[in-house]
């Protein structure tokens, strides 16, 4: 049952009418973790009217323990039923923004750090949309990566085992609203792919981890486990977040250009140039875990290069084709976020390089359409093509030094994210792993 409400009354209603047992209140943490807690109906005046109150010191990237009294204020307009409990004494959920016990906005939210951000283009007569592509993989469970199926790309049955497990997600994403434009299995085994028809951008976000939960829950209801891990199989395509993204004033796509040979304005083309720019400082944000890294690599589709072009998939910013008629389609696609990073902060940091590109009128470098993984080192050089960061270190190097990350992201998540990704750094860096073991006791 799909609902729209549009404010707390809209909610109460609803509550009333659909006689609803439980209401989850969800946030994320300061690296995209789902959390939640779950109130009564005899609670719900108090939650839409005050907020609910918690202990935010157990929380990544919140408050210290002297300062750990949170607010979790529900969003009305994202109030939806969960279609995976019973029908009769339903369970719905609302999205929360997170505040100080003053009821000022709380800095480590990053919800807020996004909303504040969309704020920025608003000020400035846009609305950013996007819309992800969301790759992850089925396995038989969370202990090892054992495939369900052996499907490649577009394969149906009987290759594609998992696509009764996407079908059932689909359907429980359309139950809450969230429309899908397409799915289908992808070129690795048992990998699988959904992509979010576009949205504004806090709405998309908010979809991107319903999703997320959603992929997961269908899945353990199989008897299977869906993962959003950048790659979690050597050898095979890892997974990514393909995020298309425009920007509208009204109900006007700025980023189309009749006039133009490539269909974009000058706003489009500051806005990848700013992208481009900032691509490797904001890699910590979009490609955040150790394992995001082994997906960045060539030869496996997930783009290494810092370039854009029209039909070279290799390139990190792809411009769809322009259709005749389809001024409000015209886009951009940044290839190389993968889908465990948080939506929250990756949309923010996105939409920041590019406001940043526009207003500092970045200038855009000629496309590349040859396969940059064909170049060598020179013939990269020569055409002014740098890399992406290559592993966590790398790339918590560049954000440490980014202005952008840290005004956009402010300075609590963005300390409280650094700090997070030093220590996962540190604890991979001295952990002996299979290969090694493998590699050197027989040699040394």
């Amino acid at each position: 049952m799909v609902m729209q409400c549009r404010d707390g009354e809209d909610v109460r209603k609803a509550v009333a009418e659909q006689n609803v047992s439980f209401i989850q209140l969800w946030f994320t943490d300061v690296i995209g973790i789902l959390k939640s807690f779950a109130i009564t109906p005899s609670e719900l005046a108090e939650a839409l009217s005050e907020g609910m109150g918690f202990d935010g010191s157990s929380i990544e990237g919140f408050a210290r323990i002297e300062e750990s009294d949170m607010i979790a204020k529900p969003d009305p307009t994202t109030f939806q039923f969960l279609p995976w409990r019973p029908k009769d004494r339903p369970v719905a959920r609302m999205f929360c923004d997170i505040l100080n016990p003053d009821g000022s906005p709380y800095e480590g939210d990053p919800r807020y750090a996004l909303k504040r951000t969309l704020k920025k283009a608003a000020d400035l007569g846009y609305t950013f949309y996007a819309g992800p592509e969301l790759e992850y993989f089925y396995f038989e469970n969370n202990e090892a990566p054992k495939t369900i199926d052996k499907g490649g790309y577009f394969d149906t049955r009987p290759l594609d085992l998992g696509s009764d497990l996407r079908r059932d997600t689909i359907f429980a994403l359309q139950e809450m609203g969230i429309q899908v434009e397409y799915s289908h299995h992808e070129v690795a085994p048992s990998q699988h792919e959904i992509d979010l028809r576009y949205d504004e951008g806090l709405r998309m976000a908010d979809k991107a981890v319903t999703l997320r939960l959603v992929v997961k829950e269908v899945a353990r209801q199989h008897g299977a486990y869906g993962t959003f891990m950048p790659k979690p199989i050597y050898g095979v395509n890892g997974s990514g977040m393909h995020t298309h993204q425009s920007l509208f004033r009204g109900d006007t796509n700025a980023f189309y250009d009749r006039s133009d040979p490539y269909h974009l304005s000058g706003l489009a083309k500051s806005y990848i140039a700013g992208i481009m720019r900032h691509a490797r400082e904001m890699a910590a944000v979009t490609n955040q875990w150790v394992n995001s890294y082994k997906r960045l690599v060539p030869g496996y589709e997930a783009p290494v290069y810092v370039s854009w072009a029209r039909r070279n998939r290799s390139a990190m910013i792809r411009v769809p084709m322009y259709k005749p008629g389809k001024e409000k389609a015209t886009r951009i696609e940044f290839r190389s976020p993968d889908p465990a990073c948080s939506p929250y902060l990756a949309f923010a940091v996105m939409l920041g390089a590019g406001l940043k590109g526009v207003k500092e009128n970045y200038p855009l470098p000629d496309p590349i359409e040859e396969d940059i993984y064909e170049m060598d080192e020179a013939a990269r050089e020569r055409a002014g093509i740098t890399s992406l960061p290559g592993s966590l270190f790398e790339a918590l190097q560049e954000v440490e030094q980014s202005t952008l990350v840290r005004e956009t992201l402010g300075d609590h998540i963005f300390e409280k994210l650094v700090a997070n990704k030093k220590i996962e750094w540190d604890r991979y860096r001295i952990h002996v792993s299979k290969y090694e073991v493998e590699r050197y006791l027989p040699l040394l």
